[in-house]
């Protein structure tokens, strides 16, 4: 059983269904994450409704440890990206037909 799930497997999926070249889907599925990006970058905050909400958070610089060497290292500042699924998703995954 795989794990991940590629961009091939989408489209393939969608292929299927659907039926469009893949070319197509492709271009599709590239602007769809395009604009969620963008969108994040620039609001830091997107919402997919009965999806979920993404949202870039601010991490502050901090001391870590290499837990084989115990050696201390500084970890930087950056962003990082979050995801919160909503009531519709987590009701899905959690039913018992799914």
């Amino acid at each position: 059983m795989r794990i991940n799930l590629t961009k091939r497997d989408i489209i393939n999926s969608i292929y299927m269904q659907l039926g469009f070249s893949k070319k197509i889907l492709d271009t599709i599925l590239d602007d769809i994450l395009y604009i969620i990006i963008e969108n994040l970058k620039k609001n830091k905050k997107v919402k997919i409704s009965n999806f979920g909400t993404f949202e870039i958070r601010r991490k502050n610089e901090r001391e870590g440890r290499n837990p084989k060497t115990k050696e201390k290292k500084f970890i930087s500042a950056r962003n990082v990206v979050l995801f919160k699924a909503s009531k519709d998703f987590k009701k899905f995954i959690n039913s018992k037909d799914g």
